[in-house]
């Protein structure tokens, strides 16, 4: 069953690539988009979160922490986002426990590959829940980043 605005967000726990557990209520107060990706180094995937680090003032200007979010280990995600310069965590989730919390997973995905996440966006409020919810039907379809920051800038 997909998120849907006015939810409250599952909250998670997830180790970035400094190794650092993260979790949403340790974010609290803050407004918090996660991007959810296929898996790091494929086209659509880089584009999504070099936007999203090509804009970062934008986001951070409105009280917004950016997390990607995928099943890459910490090192292929530490490796990522070190070859593109990324500004913000990418975290690991390896064991798919968030990725179906969120509805954000493919059971079948490209070259027989299995139970990766689904392309897609969640902004939770300060408070912790989900004002904006989006999930491409097609990985190799964009996120709408204008509808991103249309609901990030509603947040204030």
């Amino acid at each position: 069953m997909a998120l849907t605005p006015g939810q409250k967000a599952p909250d998670f726990k997830l180790f970035n690539t400094d190794k650092k557990e993260i979790s949403l209520a340790d974010l609290k107060g803050k407004n918090v988009i996660l991007h959810f990706f296929p898996l790091a180094f494929t086209g659509v995937c880089t584009a999504q979160l070099c936007n999203m680090r090509d804009n970062i003032d934008y986001y951070t200007g409105h009280n917004a922490v950016v997390l990607g979010v995928s099943i890459d280990t910490i090192f292929t995600l530490e490796q990522f986002k070190k070859q593109l310069n990324y500004n913000f965590d990418l975290l690991s989730d390896f064991n798919k426990d968030v990725i179906k919390a969120y509805d954000m997973y493919i059971p079948e995905f490209a070259f027989g590959m299995k139970g990766v996440a689904k392309r897609g966006a969640v902004v939770i409020d300060k408070d912790g829940t989900i004002v904006y919810a989006e999930e491409t039907a097609n990985p190799g379809v964009q996120v709408n980043f204008d509808a991103i920051k249309e609901a990030v800038e509603k947040l204030g």
